[in-house]
């Protein structure tokens, strides 16, 4: 496949535990800003974030802002050299679950949303759509999100045989792990997965932030030494399910989340705090940590068990991913074979070194297995 990439048109940041925000593949999940001319050579596919249906009707009411902000933001990629796809991606964190919950619900809402998509991405030259439910809530919830995904992927085939025009691309994001362990412990439909979509995003972030204030945690480690929440495991957990390889793609944040500790002098991962600190509701842009980190001399600490960096400063703590996990993270991801990578979101790397990196990473370990040399 390849790195994919989210373009967040709000610059939104997950707030919550159960906004995960938007992902990408070895290709791009980006949203759409001035900054577009910058060398999308690092990337293969890019999505706009986002657009949501009417709650009503299902179907996409587009006014004349967001209509030219889909025109430019197609005529500009695709204008590239080399040109990357694009995707539009609907919902996200701040849609709530409600409105999809809804919709799913029936054959009508389905059919009204399906159609409704398929016009937009054509009439808009997306080459495909991406949905970011977050999240079906209870196991009949994901049982109707298997249907919808049935009956989008026929929609798409009847589409393209019709119109004789290339096949619609189908993805989605969704939690790290497939199953959900919240009050209800519900399950994703792997089998509707394997069968009508593309690929999956799997949002591998946030596993702390605001939600846990009391002590500094790790934003997306690779791996957790004392439990489950990690990157790790939520792909092998998919792994385990059966998912075509090819069909997992790795999330990772180029933001961070940040605490103010109870004591300076103890500030390691797990370090007593008293809430959030500096940024944006708790939150930083990966451009802004490094920023912070420069201006107040912080100390940066790359922790090994957990592939992870955090920076402190006085009493502000920050999590987030930079050059070295990122880099183990692809290195991981390509030992699993799986399909790919994205970050959420693009705005967060203001120089591209993120983004470079972990394109010339991956090109790299597939050289390395093209040539016979890997071990």
């Amino acid at each position: 496949m390849g790195v994919l990439e989210y373009y967040n048109t709000h610059h939104e940041i997950p707030q919550t535990p159960k906004t995960k925000g938007v992902i990408g593949l070895h290709g791009l999940k980006i949203v759409f800003h001035h900054r577009i001319s910058k060398p999308l050579i690092n990337f293969t596919h890019v999505y706009y974030a986002f657009l949501s249906p009417n709650e009503d009707t299902f179907q996409f009411d587009i006014d004349g802002t967001t209509s030219t902000a889909l025109t430019s933001f197609n005529t500009a990629l695709h204008g590239k050299n080399p040109p990357v796809k694009t995707l539009f991606s609907i919902g996200g964190g701040s849609a709530g679950t409600q409105l999809f919950s809804n919709m799913a619900t029936s054959p009508s809402s389905r059919a009204s949303f399906i159609s409704s998509a398929i016009q937009v991405a054509r009439q808009y030259g997306f080459d495909g759509a991406d949905l970011d439910w977050e999240y079906p809530q209870t196991q009949a919830e994901m049982d109707n999100f298997g249907l919808l995904l049935d009956e989008w992927r026929v929609a798409i085939n009847e589409e393209a045989e019709s119109t004789g025009k290339t096949q619609l691309l189908l993805s989605a994001a969704t939690y790290y792990k497939p199953v959900i362990p919240w009050d209800v412990v519900h399950t994703y439909p792997v089998a509707s997965i394997n069968k009508n979509l593309d690929w999956i995003n799997a949002m591998c972030y946030d596993y702390h932030g605001p939600w846990t204030p009391d002590a500094t945690g790790t934003l997306a480690a690779l791996y957790d030494p004392n439990g489950d929440l990690s990157t790790s495991d939520g792909l092998q957990s998919w792994i385990d399910t059966g998912i075509q390889r090819q069909k997992l793609v790795m999330g990772m944040p180029l933001y961070g989340r940040t605490w103010t500790l109870q004591d300076p002098t103890v500030d390691g991962i797990g370090a007593p705090a008293v809430g959030i600190g500096p940024g944006n509701e708790g939150a930083m842009l990966y451009s802004e940590v490094q920023q912070f980190s420069a201006q107040n001399n912080a100390k940066v600490v790359f922790d090994e068990p957990t592939v992870s960096y955090y920076s402190v400063a006085g009493t502000s703590w920050i999590g987030y991913d930079d050059v070295e996990s990122v880099q183990t993270k692809v290195e991981y991801a390509q030992s699993l074979n799986i399909g790919g990578y994205f970050f959420w979101t693009v705005i967060g790397d203001q120089e591209w070194k993120i983004s470079q990196l972990a394109s010339q990473t991956w090109i790299a370990f597939k050289s390395m297995e093209t040539s016979g040399l890997e071990e």
